[in-house]
């Protein structure tokens, strides 16, 4: 099956970019990680608000706190999809790395994805 790439694009021949299954997790993934609370109309609560901590201080405490609300949102949102089993949480100077590692409830396969964000 072929899902609406994400961020949206347009392809070589001038249509709607697509991506499979296993890529369309990963967007998802994404989305929920990058989306501050708040941010969708009809979805205040969807999102774990990642970008938000651009203004706080990069500490073993954040960290913390990120792992936490990574591990949270994405069960709520998307685990009907995914089973978190893993979440790491990094931060080092100005970058905050989050790694995630789940699996996907349809195909039972396995799969760690990183995802990085500028403090």
């Amino acid at each position: 099956m072929t899902h609406v790439d994400f961020p949206f694009r347009i392809d070589g021949r001038g249509r709607t970019g697509l991506t499979d299954d296993a890529d369309h997790i990963r967007d998802l993934v994404e989305q929920v990680l990058f989306t501050s609370p708040g941010e969708r109309v009809n979805r205040p609560t969807f999102g774990c608000g990642l970008l938000q901590l651009v203004f706080q201080p990069n500490a073993e405490p954040l960290a913390h706190a990120v792992r936490a609300s990574v591990q949270s949102s994405l069960q709520q949102w998307l685990g009907e999809l995914i089973a978190v089993d893993e979440v790491t949480v990094v931060a080092e100077e100005s970058v905050l790395q989050v790694t995630v590692g789940y699996t996907v409830r349809g195909t039972q396969e396995s799969r760690v994805d990183q995802f990085r964000s500028a403090l």
